[in-house]
């Protein structure tokens, strides 16, 4: 039987290969690394063996050049492909062997875990929200009324919220790398916070106010430096034009429910 199972699968092995080549399976939406760990999954639910399955590297949801001019594309590239890379790279290594859960329930207890976890699985995470908290320009919609509100409520108005939200990412405030945040903290209230190296509001023990991510901004050199250099306050302010609020809506939505974004 498994000579059997182990003959089916070579042979879709082969097959696989031999579309690929032809063209008649197309890697432009789905890169050769996503088809080849389908691959790998499915080799071994054929030889009847249990894999546990690895963090991958998300495909952005926009061309890398569609950011701009608020965030260009060698910076889109190298910030994706190396820097996000990295962290999930090295997140697989420290659970290699070990069962995967949804990077979501890692933060928790990232802190108390380790380097590995806090950094390395922190920073994955963090990077998943960031791409999908985004959007061209023009196309992130607007906050929902709802969100809007709880803006004026929470932070006084969409301009005060703004004006507080830069103060808080200002190199003045979090020296050093780093992320700002708006949550949801216990009380269903909306509030910001900010966070050292790949650290998020969703981790026991974390550094300024707990609760559940909606939004935020990477305030890392590598996320700005090649087109504003020491200049972090004009990012930031450029940041606004590409922000999602649609997602955000949606994001601020499930976290009254108690939700954090799966990212």
């Amino acid at each position: 039987m498994a000579r059997r199972r182990g003959a089916v699968a070579l042979v879709l092995g082969c097959l696989l290969v031999c579309c690929l080549e032809r063209g008649f399976v197309s890697p432009t939406n789905a890169t050769r690394r996503s088809l080849a760990a389908g691959f790998a999954s499915g080799l071994a639910g054929v030889l009847g063996l249990e894999s546990a399955q690895a963090y991958d590297l998300p495909d952005l949801p926009y061309a890398y050049d569609a950011l701009e001019p608020s965030i260009d594309k060698a910076t889109m590239e190298f910030h994706h492909d190396k820097h996000h890379l990295t962290y999930v790279t090295d997140i697989n290594k420290a659970m290699e062997g070990m069962t995967q859960p949804p990077l979501v329930e890692l933060q928790k207890t990232a802190i108390k875990d380790g380097a590995a976890f806090r950094n390395s699985g922190g920073g994955a995470y963090n990077h998943n929200f960031f791409w999908l908290e985004m959007a061209p320009t023009g196309k992130g919609g607007k906050p929902s009324e709802k969100l809007a509100k709880a803006i004026d409520d929470s932070l006084g108005s969409m301009d005060d919220f703004k004006a507080k939200f830069e103060a808080a990412g200002a190199p003045g405030a979090r020296f050093g790398s780093g992320w700002v945040w708006l949550v949801v903290d216990g009380d269903k209230k909306l509030a910001i916070t900010s966070t050292p190296n790949q650290d998020n509001p969703l981790m026991e023990g974390v550094e300024g106010t707990a609760g559940i991510p909606i939004l935020g901004c990477d305030v890392w050199e590598h996320a700005y430096y090649l087109k504003y250099q020491y200049r972090r306050p004009d990012y930031i302010k450029a940041w606004w034009d590409v922000v999602n609020w649609d997602q955000v809506s949606a994001w601020y939505e499930d976290a009254l429910g108690g939700k954090a974004p799966a990212a």
